[in-house]
């Protein structure tokens, strides 16, 4: 049996008014936020899923449950550090990050360095680790029609040991 283990995550959620627009951790000026029981940071809770895959940890709607108010308005990046904590107690340690955010808009490539950092810090990771991009969907879907955001992630996880 190998010592690596890839894993894919998927997150997406829908825009609206009045919420604050965070991904990868970074508040981006928009006139819309994403709706979620957390910050609903969809970069990152897709970067979550893929780490918990390919650990075996489940999925962050069963570590960190939309049902329980502790996790109302929670921080992402700071959810994924726990995943991070998590990882090192089984015996992972993160090999590369590449992930894809969907939005028609606004433009993030301002800070997608940005993003890439914050994802890094909380796992305790080297950035050069993490790669952050996006696209548009060219109009079409609900990203495309901008009623929503969706982000890909895939990891590679190595056992120590």
């Amino acid at each position: 049996m190998t010592n690596l283990r890839i894993g894919h995550g998927y997150d997406v959620h829908r825009l609206t008014h009045g919420r604050r627009l965070i991904l990868g951790g970074v508040e981006i000026p928009w006139e819309r936020g994403l709706l979620g029981h957390s910050d609903a940071d969809v970069l990152t809770h897709a970067v979550m899923d893929a780490l918990t895959g390919a650990s075996g940890l489940g999925d962050i709607g069963r570590l960190f449950p939309d049902t329980d108010p502790a996790y109302a308005g929670a921080s992402s990046i700071g959810l994924l550090a726990r995943v991070g904590e998590m990882l090192q107690e089984k015996g992972y340690s993160v090999v590369n990050i590449d992930a894809v955010l969907l939005a028609q808009a606004p433009k993030v490539g301002p800070y997608r360095r940005e993003m890439a950092g914050n994802l890094a810090a909380a796992l305790g990771i080297a950035p050069q680790q993490v790669n952050v991009k996006a696209t548009t969907e060219e109009g079409l879907g609900f990203t495309g029609d901008g009623s929503g955001m969706a982000a890909h992630a895939v990891v590679l996880l190595e056992k120590n040991g």
